[in-house]
């Protein structure tokens, strides 16, 4: 259905470009957000995020008593690469338009396709992005299609655009040695090459299994002058993890540390799921080492060096929010390795920084695992089962919220009491 949507009839789409080509080329004006679309964008801010089926609604609710200025102002707005919104705004982009495509007065857009698909890369939302290129044939169609026109073309710009999306198009079918032909091509016609091309062709590479040309590509890109930033580098990781290359993992998180480039909880999901043992040792949790001393004394080499080197980031600090009277550590996006490893490096973190200091913590304390709605099994959260356990074995305060299920808490003072116990319940435990 999507395949359909995105890449129309042959005929269609050519009829579609040339009356795009006939034009004087300039780049297509940003539209301004109306009235309606931000009082629209307010409610979803306001809007429980954990409810699905009420934010589909809203979404379905808005695009049916929107026109389609109002409608496409608002998407275009949440796309624009020189807007910033609220995060879980811009996760909303493609859920959005794929409502506006089953509108009767929808036309297929490539500028604006072209931006949704930059922005669920900027947002890591790799596999969503792959849904706008869905359909095989329709991609080889819709290029074949495309490069014909292009080639009857004068404009720059539109060149520039059709072929970063030809090359997208082919990366996310897997066929990224057709896509490095169509950016040799690109050097040849005088085409500048974006971080955004070099970026998809090395996911490709990577996905595929193609490691040694993924590397090759990255080197290129690296000479070109583009630098790897978090997202391309959480792409490398993920690529030689997912292949079983710890070592590779290992050398490539100490050249993204040498180089400055900041991690994320991607980069934590990628390296943590590569680690076997943290990965044997969570099938059993009722055993699992509960503090981050005991799990290091469990790790190989290569696997400890990949701890050392996370827990020593600031992605912790990220992941808290801290005010006057609650102190709030949310797990949302986590996979279950980087869980485990974050609650026992967050417990780590607050013994040697408030028991050590005197520090006073906030009356509230709070560990935010989701309720299972986003769960393979609707309701069971591996992640909030996991923290349950830990906190179960280690007699730490943390309970259930009775008004949110997918959140553990505690009161300030009798969590501190037992942080000063951790180590001792620990040690006990082991012996």
């Amino acid at each position: 259905m999507i395949g359909s949507i995105l890449l129309p009839a042959p005929a269609q789409l050519l009829s579609h470009q040339l009356s795009l080509w006939n034009r004087r080329p300039r780049p297509c004006p940003r539209c301004s957000l109306s009235k309606q679309g931000h009082r629209f964008l307010s409610t979803l801010i306001a809007a429980d995020s954990e409810d699905i089926s009420a934010t589909r609604h809203l979404l379905r609710k808005f695009v049916a008593s929107s026109s389609k200025h109002v409608a496409l102002s608002t998407l275009s707005h949440l796309v624009s690469p020189t807007t910033t919104s609220h995060y879980r705004l811009c996760a909303l982009a493609l859920p959005l338009y794929l409502e506006i495509s089953e509108a009767s007065w929808f036309d297929w857009n490539s500028k604006l396709v072209a931006d949704l698909v930059a922005l669920l890369y900027k947002l890591e939302r790799f596999d969503e992005a792959e849904t706008l290129h869905n359909s095989e044939r329709g991609v080889l169609d819709f290029c074949t299609k495309l490069k014909l026109a292009l080639l009857r073309s004068s404009s720059v710009y539109l060149k520039q655009r059709g072929y970063a999306s030809m090359v997208e198009g082919f990366c996310l079918i897997g066929l990224p040695c057709k896509a490095e032909e169509l950016m040799e091509e690109m050097k040849e016609l005088g085409l500048k090459l974006s971080k955004f091309e070099f970026r998809s062709l090395v996911y490709s590479y990577g996905k595929s299994g193609y490691l040694r040309d993924m590397k090759r590509i990255v080197v290129e890109m690296e000479s070109m002058g583009f630098q790897l930033d978090t997202v391309s580098s959480n792409m490398v990781l993920n690529s030689f993890g997912s292949h079983n290359e710890l070592s590779e993992v290992v050398l490539s998180l100490q050249k993204i540390e040498a180089s400055g480039v900041p991690f994320s909880i991607r980069t934590y999901n990628s390296v943590f799921n590569s680690c076997p043992t943290i990965s044997l040792l969570l099938q059993d949790l009722k055993s699992v080492p509960l503090s981050l001393e005991d799990l290091m004394g469990n790790l190989d080499e290569n696997e400890a060096v990949l701890v050392n080197i996370l827990v020593g980031s600031l992605v912790l600090e990220e992941t808290m929010q801290w005010k006057p009277s609650e102190l709030k550590l949310d797990l949302h996006g986590m996979h279950l390795t980087s869980a485990y490893v974050i609650i026992l490096q967050w417990f780590h973190q607050l013994q040697c920084k408030f028991l050590a200091e005197n520090r006073v913590l906030p009356g509230e304390i709070i560990v935010v695992c989701g309720a299972g709605k986003h769960s393979v099994v609707r309701g069971e959260s591996p992640v909030k089962r996991l923290i349950k356990e830990i906190l179960l074995q280690i007699g730490c305060p943390l309970r259930i919220d009775r008004k949110n299920i997918g959140c553990f808490i505690a009161k300030g003072k009798s969590f501190m009491e037992w942080l000063s116990n951790y180590n001792a319940t620990i040690h006990e435990r082991i012996s």
